[in-house]
């Protein structure tokens, strides 16, 4: 059957984050030394905040607080999901790079939000 989930680690919406932010990191090691302090680093920490408010959330003493923190998550979606289209729009990454990330973001997304009404 299903395992008990223990730490935010066993979260498969963790997991997947964690997997975004590798992506996100390896596609933005080739964009344009220029854009390092710009782009680059708006992609890496709005990649990096999914994981982490998944994280902080689930260490909350109380289920509001943790979909407090799943909502941020959300909104760190939102800012990289703008971000990765700009990115194309740029033609620092291709469609299909494009596309990849906007699917697994996604799916991440329906994924936190899935779990917020769990937690109601």
């Amino acid at each position: 059957m299903y395992e008990k989930i223990k730490t935010f680690k066993d979260l498969v919406v963790w997991q997947k984050s964690i997997e975004l932010v590798k992506n996100v990191y390896r596609i933005t090691k080739d964009f344009p030394i220029e854009e390092q302090y710009c782009i680059t680093a708006q992609m890496r920490r709005a990649s990096i905040s999914i994981p982490s408010n998944i994280a902080e959330g689930f260490r909350r003493k109380h289920n509001k607080e943790y979909m407090r923190f799943l909502n941020i998550a959300l909104g760190s979606c939102a800012e990289l999901e703008t971000q990765i289209i700009i990115a194309r729009e740029l033609s620092y990454i291709d469609v299909n790079e494009e596309r990849s990330l906007l699917e697994l973001l996604d799916y991440i997304c329906r994924m936190i939000v899935n779990l917020n009404k769990k937690l109601i």
